[in-house]
């Protein structure tokens, strides 16, 4: 059975305390009701691929409260500090590159008060929605339950943080490259954008 937790101080550190054990947590962010491991813990994505029941070449972001937060091992140049600055936490998703060789990881802090404490007491949060792939969003803790009635064996928790208002996914930015590239349309639109870091055309 999943465990619906409470957004209290000692909810959050169950919560924690799931993650750090391996487990699967839902929790509320900004949008959506997201799910996650934790980012170290990456041996557990393939239980957020099977809970999902979605394609294993997916990436996943990974959610932070701040870019004073980011594990090691990530190039921050001041492009990325400059948008964090302005538009963190909120609705902007930044592509970074490795400090060394590698793939690129996307980065956001989700502006909602349980999941800024839930990334401050258990740390990075590989994340994705709270959903079955391709099934409508959920928006309150019942919802979750609801959607993953069949795979509670899978779900360890759900931190209840009251319902969320849904909306438009966040705008996606890519680091990696420069000029900056938008790789998916947002909230944070260019115009926006282009006031902070130059954007490539395409």
């Amino acid at each position: 059975m999943t465990d619906v937790l409470a957004a209290t101080p000692d909810g959050l550190a169950a919560a924690a305390l799931v993650l750090h054990r391996g487990g699967l947590l839902a929790f509320p962010t900004d949008t959506v009701y997201g799910v996650a491991c934790a980012a170290a813990r990456p041996d557990r994505v393939d239980a957020l691929f099977a809970l999902k029941q979605r394609p294993a070449q997916r990436r996943i972001p990974m959610l932070v409260a701040g870019l004073a937060g980011l594990p090691a091992g990530w190039r921050v140049d001041d492009r990325a500090r400059a948008l964090a600055d302005r538009f963190w936490p909120g609705a902007l998703t930044l592509v970074l590159p490795p400090a060394a060789d590698g793939e690129t990881q996307a980065f956001r802090a989700p502006d909602h008060p349980v999941a800024q404490a839930l990334i401050r007491e258990a740390g990075p949060l590989l994340a994705t929605s709270a959903n079955i792939s391709d099934q409508p969003d959920t928006l309150g803790a019942d919802e979750v339950l609801i959607a993953f009635a069949t795979q509670q064996d899978l779900l360890d928790a759900v931190l209840d943080g009251g319902a969320v208002p849904g909306g438009v996914a966040s705008t996606v930015v890519d680091l990696s490259v420069t000029p900056a590239r938008i790789l998916r349309p947002g909230p944070v639109g260019r115009e926006l954008l282009a006031a902070v870091v130059e954007l490539s055309d395409a």
